[in-house]
């Protein structure tokens, strides 16, 4: 008999409790989610995160004590403790807050008013390592992050044709793997591949920051000509 797979963990923290029960009623109903807990603030989805060995957290910005911010760039933070995936559930798709809160290290961000039906989708994202934003915040945080800075084609250069290709795709908003090989007809084995290899020679952390990256260089823009 083949065992089931394991259930993935996650923590809800919001300090709103409707919002947290249905948060919980709708990923326990689709199955494959264990719901370890609920917490009302940054300081206990930090500690509670870490105790119950969360897989994902679903993070509200707006929490009395710490935020949402700084709860996200704790659990992201490599060193002695494992980094924790955590996707930002909030009310505003304001430019700021999701540039800070990608900053900040969260691999998705979603409204709570126009994402949730995408919330298992992205839970189940989150622990493969693949972003899932809001299509309600996208373009913004595109665009906040071209502002930011000029493009970097030096680092550009360091990338092979196949790691560029793979950017491209991931910059142009194909964040599955699966989709990534399908268009490029190679094997998800050597996406994930290629992906690895760009985020050490880029000097990023995650794939939401490498797309963000390879948007600011208009990487996305190759992307068409692979169509």
């Amino acid at each position: 008999m083949t065992a089931s797979p394991t259930p993935i963990r996650v923590l809800i923290a919001d300090d709103n409790r409707s919002v947290r029960k249905g948060l919980r009623l709708q990923l326990e109903a689709a199955g494959g989610v264990h719901v370890l807990g609920e917490v009302s603030n940054g300081v206990d989805a930090v500690v509670v995160a870490r105790r119950e060995r969360a897989d994902v957290v679903l993070m509200d910005l707006q929490m009395p004590g710490m935020s949402g911010v700084e709860a996200t760039r704790e659990l992201s933070r490599s060193g002695s403790e494992p980094p924790i995936a955590v996707i930002v559930m909030t009310s505003y798709a304001v430019d700021a807050y999701v540039t800070d809160a990608l900053d900040a290290g969260a691999i998705g961000y979603l409204l709570k008013s126009h994402d949730s039906d995408q919330l298992l989708q992205a839970v189940h994202a989150a622990v493969r390592g693949e972003a899932h934003l809001s299509t309600r915040v996208t373009t913004p945080v595109v665009r906040e992050f071209m502002r930011r800075g000029a493009a970097d084609p030096d680092t550009v250069a360091r990338l092979s044709a196949a790691e560029r290709r793979v950017v491209a795709m991931l910059s142009s908003g194909i964040t599955s793997n699966e989709q990534i090989a399908e268009r490029l007809r190679v094997s998800v084995h050597t996406v994930r591949s290629q992906l690895q290899s760009a985020l050490k020679k880029v000097g990023l952390e995650d794939r939401t920051q490498l797309a963000l990256w390879g948007a600011r260089n208009r990487l996305d823009h190759d992307a068409d000509s692979l169509n």
